[in-house]
């Protein structure tokens, strides 16, 4: 590993909160980089991902879950549906509602994509020492632990 490695002990909450943020935040715009080639957009990975994660949901949560307005949800779904990636099921107690949930190809498209970005966090992972691998376990349990929280 070449690059240096900062060690704070005592960073005030403020200083810790920043440097977290600032990392988390670049790790995971490098794991959205990390992707298989293809015509997904991230929007739509994600919402294809919420309704891995949430299970069937109306297009209204779907909205709601993606933090988008409903409008911009309509499209991602039409997108998603075009590609066979979900499906839709009549709601069981509101005829006017329909509930979505990600197709067999969906789920097959979402693992191709999580194992790509896999494969290069466990690369990286690979040149890191056994004693930083055991850092990043125990920062990945804490983190595990604050967004439970």
């Amino acid at each position: 590993m070449t690059e240096q490695v900062v060690m704070v002990t005592q960073a005030s909450p403020e200083e810790l909160t920043e440097r977290l943020r600032d990392a988390i935040t670049r790790l995971n715009r490098r794991l959205r980089q990390e992707r298989p080639v293809g015509d997904l957009t991230v929007t739509q990975l994600s919402a294809l991902t919420s309704l891995r994660i949430g299970g069937a949901l109306t297009p209204r949560e779907l909205s709601e879950a993606e933090r988008v307005q409903p409008p911009t949800m309509t499209k991602i779904v039409a997108k998603l549906e075009e590609r066979g990636l979900i499906s839709r099921t009549p709601h069981p107690t509101d005829g006017r509602q329909v509930l979505l949930s990600p197709s067999d190809r969906g789920l097959a498209v979402l693992e191709d994509y999580q194992r790509v970005r896999d494969e290069w966090l466990a690369g990286k992972l690979a040149g890191f020492t056994a004693q930083e691998r055991d850092t990043v376990a125990r920062a990945a349990a804490l983190l595990e632990r604050l967004a439970r929280d």
